[in-house]
This record gives structure tokens, C-alpha cells and sequence, in this order.
């Protein structure tokens, strides 16, 4: 009984050894040779509304406006009811899911021409969403929310363009939506 006992007290430790042990596993690399294919192609001159039943008419131009701490607002606001659709404005690469503090739960793509889409403050990810995954134009990839430093506003889509990499290079997306 005692060298059974002795054997189960030393499988359990190694059980939990290993367990504390085990390497956090790397994230998926993203396919380099999709996105050297989107780097290739033009910017699209018009992008989609994304948002599930905005039309152009009912798009305020929020770019530019001030924000706090001294920020200005990088992107544009579309309001819209809590779990609307988000759809992607252009075929990319889902480079990001990861939440932050002024975002929330928010999507990065890179698209054409290197090109990265920013959707912002979202309730959720569509489910099976990962990174990596290529997406075509008009795809699910979310649901508005009100994430992040947006949770005592309404619910809205804050989607951005960012032109020279993740975060830098930012232009009004209000134009491209018009």
C-alpha cells in the first residue's frame, strides 16, 4: 500500500511539474505569402458601409475630433443597435484579435495594398474567428458593442485605416465610406 501510495503522490507531481512547466504556446504565424499578395494589390477607392443596415446618409464624419488626453479621434463612429453585424469592408488577413484599453474587443485586418482596417469597441468576434484567417469582402467578423473606453457611450463601430502599419499612418475612413 505504501509504494502505491508513494507512486501515485509522485505521478500527481509530475502531472502538476509538468503542467506549470509547459512553454505558453506561440502564436500562429501569419501567412506571408497572402499578405505579400494584399501588398500587391490597389487600395480600394470606396469601401462598404460595415455595419449591418447604415447607410451613407446616416454616417457622421467623427474624424479629427477630440478625445482625452490630449488625443484626436483616429477613425470614424457608426452608431447602431448592440449585436448588429460587422461585416468586413475588404478581402485581408486577420492579423489581431487581442482586446486592448481604448478599443475593447476589436478586429485588426491588413487589406489590400498593406493596408490595415481597425474595427473598434465590438461586443464580440464572430465565433471561429482566428488569427490568420483570410477573409473575403462582406465577411462576418463581428458584432457592435461598447468595449473598452466606449462602455458609457452608445453602442457604435469605431472603424479606422491605417495606411503605413498596424496603428500608424492614419486616415479619415469617412470618405472611403461615402
Amino acid at each position: 500500500m505504501a509504494i502505491y501510495f508513494r507512486y501515485c503522490l509522485i505521478l500527481c507531481f509530475t502531472l502538476v511539474l509538468n503542467a506549470c512547466t509547459t512553454a505558453p504556446k506561440k502564436p500562429t504565424p501569419l501567412p506571408q505569402n497572402a499578405i505579400l499578395k494584399l501588398k500587391s494589390m490597389p487600395m480600394p477607392n470606396r469601401l462598404p458601409i460595415p455595419v449591418e443596415g447604415v447607410r451613407a446618409k446616416n454616417l457622421t464624419d467623427t474624424w479629427g475630433a477630440s478625445r482625452s488626453s490630449g488625443r484626436t479621434h483616429e477613425g470614424i463612429d457608426i452608431l447602431a443597435p448592440r449585436g448588429t453585424k460587422v461585416y468586413s469592408t475588404t478581402e485581408g488577413i486577420i492579423a489581431s484579435l487581442k482586446s486592448n484599453n481604448l478599443g475593447g474587443t476589436v478586429i485588426w485586418l491588413i487589406g489590400p495594398s498593406g493596408a490595415w482596417h481597425y474595427y473598434a469597441h465590438l461586443n464580440a468576434h464572430k465565433r471561429g474567428l482566428k488569427e490568420g484567417d483570410y477573409i473575403r469582402k462582406g465577411a462576418l467578423i463581428g458584432y457592435v458593442g461598447n468595449t473598452g473606453n466606449a462602455r458609457h457611450t452608445a453602442p457604435h463601430l469605431h472603424y479606422g485605416l491605417y495606411l503605413n502599419g498596424k496603428g500608424r499612418g492614419a486616415v479619415n475612413p469617412y470618405p472611403y465610406l461615402r
